[in-house]
């Protein structure tokens, strides 16, 4: 099944998507010269989409039983319904600037709670390398072969997310050897078990959605945002408690860092759009100097 999406403003398929992918290793997302392979775990089945980029828009392709699906979702994907045209940055012209060069950047919305929860639970109070590395391990070892693989559509390595069925039934002792904490596979586990109604909340605002959220044990409001932006394309969802975010706000608005408090208060104009503004900021490239030394990065397996 095939679509050609032409919308009225411009698109750009990586400064938009960009977000969905767990680092370079994540077998659910393969980026190329020409484009992207997506795979999803829809309400009907496994589909592997294929986005590539045009000059006036995008081509999009799918295989398996979810392809009706993820194919009349491609706008919403792509940010159809993310209007960045009352966003005002005119108080600081680098944001302005970015804005400018930026224009094909919008707020993806997936649709699909689970898949953008799961990698988000793996996230927390770890490194993003960490991270990366043990969701890449999830998927190789527990999702699936992505639709086209076998007929030979697809790339080989391409994987499905696994399911909240699989989720839960992987053994702890399994999740000490893929490198994830009691901690993260416990609230997993919770996850994974109440899947069904976290994906009824994919039409619910997202003050409620992540209120939901929330009511999982170990889900706080770092990762309900983290999901959010992504399941929702939630254009107001902050991380609160990321490890650098409020430091990179303070720094690209004041020329300081701040810690989460100041952070909102900068935000503050912004309300309603403050992940747009928080993107134009990564987007920029403004951050403080590294002073800390990296983290070090622990790997539970073998103890």
């Amino acid at each position: 099944m095939t679509c050609e999406y032409r919308p009225r403003t411009p698109i750009d398929l990586r400064q938009t998507l960009g977000i969905l992918g767990r680092g370079t290793y994540d077998q659910t997302t393969i980026w190329d010269a020409k484009g992207v392979w997506r795979t999803f775990r829809t309400p009907v089945g496994p589909v592997t989409l294929r986005l590539e980029q045009r000059p006036d828009g995008v081509d999009a392709a799918a295989w398996g039983p979810g392809a009706e699906w993820v194919i009349g979702g491609v706008p919403e994907l792509l940010g159809a319904g993310d209007d960045w045209s009352a966003l005002d940055v005119a108080r600081y012209p680098f944001l302005a600037e970015v804005l400018r060069r930026r224009q094909g950047m919008r707020l993806p919305r997936t649709r699909r709670v689970l898949e953008a929860l799961a990698p988000a639970i793996i996230e927390q109070k770890v490194t993003s390398l960490e991270a990366y590395r043990e969701w890449a391990r999830i998927v190789r070892w527990y999702g699936e072969i992505a639709p086209g693989v076998h007929e030979g559509f697809v790339p080989r390595d391409l994987r499905v997310c696994p399911s909240a069925h699989t989720l839960r039934h992987v053994p702890s002792w399994e999740w000490h050897r893929l490198g994830v904490d009691p901690n993260r596979s416990r609230t997993l586990v919770l996850a994974s078990r109440s899947a069904d109604s976290l994906e009824r909340i994919v039409d619910d605002g997202g003050a409620d959605a992540a209120a939901k959220l929330r009511t999982i044990s170990g889900i706080g409001v770092w990762t309900a945002a983290e999901t959010l932006q992504r399941s929702h394309g939630d254009p107001d969802q902050i991380s609160l408690g990321d490890y650098g975010l409020s430091k990179t706000v303070g720094f690209a608005l004041t020329g300081s860092p701040t810690d989460d408090d100041g952070m909102l208060e900068l935000l503050e104009p912004w309300a309603g759009q403050r992940q747009r503004v928080v993107r134009l900021i990564l987007a920029s490239g403004r951050a403080p100097a590294r002073r800390a030394p990296r983290a070090t990065i622990t790997d539970h397996r073998w103890r």
